[in-house]
């Protein structure tokens, strides 16, 4: 009888192997996971200073690691497996480049965040290329040194995931059973309702951030929705409320109502008998944290210090927004952001006014003064929509000045001294109309280098422990940003040398200087989600019969209406009967209150945060906020679904005018 020939499948070896690949290299890289976040947790408490231990972060930021460990590794299963069918070979070093590029692109982002405390996420993708590549060569990590150690880190981890291959040889029952505990987690914290724990510290929530899975929400987000949609909105009934009681008055233009806003500061200057120069001093990442009266960190502006005391002053001011690109928008047109900015408009911006356009048409001159590149964030064409008769930036310095010192060969710009000189040097002899002066400074900005370093190496150890009186060990504490706060200190000097000079033209008896930052810096430990934006702001005048501290909550969109109509009150200037303006007017209570309803954006592309009266909604969750602008979470089902609304009712609005262009009538399709 003949012998059968015995059959034997290759199916469970292939699976095997398929699995050995797969689980090989994915046990190495989530050791080299939990690595990292180990690396990362203790690289930020050595960098930073913070009041809050690693033990309070550590576990939870595992946890959220592990999450987004289970999703990724379930979708590169999926990968590899499909692949695998067709060559394992090709399969294996698909696996082997897919890991090595994730990892490599998480340690990016982690020294990323390690620089700045916030995550990398869709602001990324609101910044065109040549922004990217200045903001890149200014912070000086792209050298020799980095991309060698990179290229090291590459082959490194190329080989310990092949290495895992060796190491990690099992039956093909224990891959399976890996397989399914793995499948099993997945589907458990899927289906498992996320814990919105209410958090007011930032920063605290950023470090326990997985900062992969931030900026590929952030991507799918961006990619997906994109923004580029719209809901019916109505006029919802936010006023009552509010320092201003907006008339709105039509459907096809959601932000135009009647200009009915009062002259609050008029009880404070002396009657005034002709049109006033207006100067606006922006200061770049100038934060109420560490400027001025009660600054909790202590104040390194000694000078501005000084200026207070013979100024209006608001002590809980905010900015629109936490970086540079929302400053002229809102102190200037109290604009809405549309997706990533106004500024990113530019290509057809709607049409709109703003102090500069109103000013111009009363007879008004309009100038810009910056030490840096004025097209950066597409600044310069805002300037040129309002059609001012001078801009200045770093082309106009004459040859000879040197550019801000910098680390990597690419500089911003020039320093605020030789802004302030330049700037001064080409106003004109003669004032032949009402002036509005505008300059705006750029030292106090990564990567925090100034010139004369000795001076103010020495300058800011002295006003440690002499102007501010700490010990030896919170001295040290202050140290850790040495180079962001020496900036401070220079920029601080850099406006008093501009005072110096002013008060000698004959033009500042009647002047209003304007000076505020435009937000606050995030490399030094921010106490809550609202300090971003919670930034000096002060008028200083000869003009000022008095000087006064106020305590009601303001923003940079209150400036311009209550300018106007200070000027307005006066008989100086007339007026649009219907404007645009999203503020109320500067609140000159000496008691803390918030009057005010304003959406605030982070970065470009991230719109979530929101405050009204003295609630703030941040990334679906509610604070009350109180003097200082300090906020404690709160458990409210009702604020939150009505802030919720308001703020929905806000973006569909600002959604609809980039869509449509919609935002002040043009002057020929006004009715007679």
């Amino acid at each position: 009888m003949a012998q059968k020939a015995e059959i034997r499948s290759t199916l469970p070896l292939r699976l095997q192997t398929i699995l050995r690949n797969f689980w090989g290299m994915a046990l190495i890289f989530i050791g080299l996971m939990i690595l990292f976040r180990i690396v990362e947790t203790v690289l930020v408490f050595q960098s930073h200073v913070l009041d809050f231990s690693a033990k309070d972060v550590i576990l939870l930021g595992i946890f959220q690691d592990f999450e987004w460990i289970l999703y990724f590794l379930g979708l590169v299963f999926i990968i590899h497996v499909l692949f695998s069918l067709v060559s394992a070979k090709f399969a294996r070093y698909l696996l082997q480049s897919i890991f090595t590029v994730f990892l490599i692109a998480h340690m990016a982002l982690v020294f990323y965040f390690m620089k700045t405390l916030v995550p990398l996420g869709e602001d990324l993708f609101a910044y065109n290329y040549n922004d990217l590549v200045l903001t890149i060569s200014a912070s000086g990590q792209l050298n020799s040194l980095n991309l060698i150690v990179g290229g090291v880190f590459i082959v490194l981890i190329l080989g310990l995931l092949y290495l895992g291959i060796r190491i990690f040889r099992f039956g093909l029952k224990t891959y399976l059973i890996l397989s399914g505990l793995h499948f099993a987690a997945l589907m458990a914290v899927t289906l498992t309702p996320p814990s919105k724990g209410l958090e007011a510290s930032e920063t605290k929530h950023n470090i326990q951030l997985n900062k992969s899975r931030f900026l590929t929400e952030a991507a799918f987000d961006q990619w997906m929705y994109g923004g580029e949609f719209y809901f019916d909105f109505y006029l919802r009934s936010t006023n009552d409320d509010l320092l201003v009681k907006k008339e709105f008055t039509n459907d096809e233009y959601p932000f135009l109502h009647k200009n009915n806003y009062p002259d609050v500061l008029s009880p404070f200057f002396d009657s005034l008998t002709q049109a006033p120069d207006l100067v606006f001093i922006f200061v770049e990442s100038l934060g109420k944290a560490y400027s001025g009266k009660d600054a909790y960190l202590g104040s390194f502006t000694p000078f501005l210090d000084s200026l207070e005391q013979h100024s209006l002053v608001w002590t809980n001011a905010l900015s629109s927004t936490g970086r540079t690109f929302g400053l002229l928008p809102g102190v200037f047109g109290g604009l809405p952001f549309g997706e990533k900015g106004f500024l990113e408009l530019y290509e057809g911006f709607p049409y709109h006014n703003s102090l500069l356009s109103i000013l111009k048409e009363n007879g008004y001159e309009s100038r810009f003064f910056i030490g840096t590149d004025v097209n950066f964030d597409h600044e310069s064409d805002f300037l040129i929509y309002q059609e001012p008769v001078q801009i200045e930036d770093q082309n106009s310095f004459p040859p000879g000045l040197e550019k801000a010192p910098s680390n990597s060969g690419f500089s911003w710009g020039y320093t605020d001294k030789d802004l302030f000189r330049m700037g001064l040097e080409k106003l004109p002899k003669e004032r032949n109309a009402p002036q509005l002066r505008i300059f705006q400074t750029q030292t106090s900005h990564d990567p925090y280098l100034v010139p004369e370093r000795e001076f103010y190496k020495q300058k800011i150890r002295d006003h440690l422990t002499n102007h501010l009186s700490l010990d030896q060990e919170k001295v040290a504490e202050y140290l850790a940003y040495e180079d962001i706060y020496m900036t401070i200190l220079y920029a601080d000097d850099a406006i008093r040398l501009f005072f110096d000079e002013y008060k000698n033209r004959p033009e500042f008896a009647n002047t209003i200087f304007v000076i505020t930052g435009d937000h606050r810096l995030p490399e030094i430990p921010m106490s809550s989600r609202l300090d971003r934006f919670h930034v000096p702001m002060m008028i200083y005048s000869p003009l000022l019969k008095r000087r006064d501290y106020f305590k009601g909550v303001s923003s940079h969109y209150e400036i311009t209406p209550s300018l106007l109509a200070l000027l307005e009150n006066q008989d100086l200037i007339d007026l649009p009967e219907e404007v645009i303006w999203q503020g109320q007017v500067l609140d000159t209570a000496r008691n803390f209150q918030s009057l005010v309803a304003m959406p605030l954006m982070r970065n470009k592309n991230q719109l979530v945060d929101y405050i009204h009266g003295e609630f703030f909604l941040s990334d679906g969750q509610v604070f009350l906020v109180s003097d200082g602008l300090n906020i404690d979470p709160i458990e409210d089902g009702n604020v939150l679904n009505r802030l919720t609304g308001e703020f929905e009712d806000f973006k569909n609005k600002n959604t609809y005018m980039v869509q449509t262009r919609k935002l002040l009538p043009p002057p020929d399709s006004r009715k007679p």
